[in-house]
């Protein structure tokens, strides 16, 4: 759920991880907002069901910086969800997108996701990593909350609670 660029030296996360891995969602939450204080975002793909997500944060640390990638491939439910969010619980919204639109995107490269593993990679690399990487240096994130369910994939089943990234 919390996962970090860097780490505070004092963080133990095979410790943290194990008094974690029982806890709530609260808690675990609670935990992140105490170790980052501002150097925490939340990123969130506004899917269905996000809102348990973005409303268990907020209340925790209100004015979140909540990080929504918008690779202009979107359904326009995503955008109206992530407008009615917003407004309903009055998040801290910032939106990243990638240096180019979908259109130049495409003309220069084709559909990328259409082109197997690789391509997906270099689709993901340039519409949603690059964003988010920009996102975290921009905001100072040290750390950022998300919604990562284990029942999602079978590369997500053995997830930690909190790792460590780059």
């Amino acid at each position: 759920m919390a996962t970090a660029e860097k780490i505070s030296p004092a963080v133990d996360v095979a410790a943290v991880n194990a008094s974690l891995a029982s806890a709530s969602a609260e808690d675990r939450i609670a935990w992140a907002v105490h170790e980052f204080g501002d150097a925490l975002v939340l990123s969130s793909s506004f899917g269905a069901q996000a809102a348990v997500m973005l409303s268990l944060a907020t209340r925790a640390a209100p004015g979140i910086p909540v990080v929504f990638i918008d690779t202009g491939y979107l359904f326009p439910e995503t955008y109206r969800f992530a407008d009615e969010l917003t407004v309903k619980l009055g998040l801290n919204l910032k939106v990243y997108r990638a240096d180019f639109t979908p259109g130049w995107l495409e003309a220069r490269h084709g559909r990328l996701w259409e082109d197997g593993v690789a391509g997906l990679a270099r689709y993901n690399q340039l519409m949603k990593v690059g964003p988010m990487q920009r996102a975290l240096v921009e905001l100072g994130a040290r750390a950022w909350l998300a919604g990562l369910r284990r029942t999602q994939s079978s590369s997500r089943e053995s997830l930690d609670v909190v790792g460590v990234q780059e």
